[in-house]
């Protein structure tokens, strides 16, 4: 519940700044009769995650089991790659997203009916599509969805339900003005939290493409502890359903968790360092003497 709750929230947090974005700049050029226009295409976008993740959950059933663990192993492997980029891109456009935006309303406000809806609905969407597909590939990791499992499928879904309302309650109050929050140590933590929960289901990704008899070596395991870490304890819930942790883990499945934990943070980690770097004066006065 935990692990899905951080992604619900900044998931949609970052939905829901983008809703922000938009509806305060049309209130504030006195353009609120465009408002229904932008709330359209919020709709959509939600009714489209909304279907997307139903059909996530639902389509596979009924197929043999090699199909739907290699359809489940290659949706989880997309899904990282989908959050791994939104992590970064996020880190290094979240400055200049608000004037982007912004830019797309003008252009838009001035084209046909269904411009500003459009627009609305491809940048929701966008973190809609990306919201419910991790949202299920953590799900099906934490609930196992062919294997013993020790947290309950309704824990994983309260969870993302629960941080997305928070997101969405955050991004009005951010809207009225009523409260502040840090976005960039918000974003960091946040996605450092993320790069470890989809190291998991990274792992979890490849471990159901080899019981799929798509990769090989299912039957060679670099630990088994099994029989000491207690899966139904606090603790084995909390390995399984925050970290993806598996008491009986192949080597390919260790391997490409540890690549992709070392990797990605090591990037990650260093783009936070050079962000958070005091700019340069030469620079500070290069651009101080550009016009306005």
């Amino acid at each position: 519940m935990l692990g899905n709750y951080l992604i619900g929230l900044r998931e949609g947090l970052e939905a829901s700044l983008v809703v922000t974005i938009l509806v305060a700049y049309l209130v504030k050029t006195e353009r609120r009769h465009l408002l229904p226009r932008i709330w359209g295409g919020v709709a959509i976008a939600v009714l489209v995650s909304l279907g997307f993740g139903a059909l996530l959950t639902w389509g596979p059933r009924g197929l043999t089991f090699q199909a739907q663990e290699a359809i489940g192993g290659s949706l989880s492997i997309i899904a990282v790659v989908f959050v791994t980029w939104m992590i970064f891109w996020m880190a290094s456009a979240a400055r200049s997203l608000s004037g982007e935006l912004r830019g797309r309303i003008d252009r838009a406000a001035d084209g046909t009916r269904w411009s500003l809806a459009l627009v609305a609905a491809l940048a929701v969407g966008r973190e809609g599509l990306e919201t419910a597909l991790f949202l299920w590939a953590a799900t099906q990791t934490a609930t196992g969805a062919h294997t013993v499992s020790t947290v309950p499928a309704w824990q994983p879904v309260t969870g993302a339900v629960l941080g997305l309302t928070t997101a969405v309650v955050l991004g009005y109050l951010l809207y009225r003005g009523v409260v502040r929050v840090n976005l960039t140590a918000f974003f960091t933590w946040t996605g450092a939290f993320l790069i470890v929960v989809a190291a998991g289901v990274l792992g979890y990704g490849f471990h159901d493409l080899q019981e799929a008899g798509i990769l090989p070596g299912l039957n060679h395991l670099a630990f088994d502890v099994s029989g000491t870490v207690d899966e139904g304890s606090w603790y084995g819930t909390v390995l399984k359903g925050v970290f993806n942790f598996s008491p009986q883990t192949t080597w390919l499945q260790a391997s490409v968790w540890t690549a992709y934990l070392a990797v990605t943070m090591s990037f990650f980690l260093r783009g936070v360092r050079r962000r958070g770097r005091p700019q340069a004066p030469a620079a500070v006065a290069s651009r101080d003497k550009q016009p306005a």
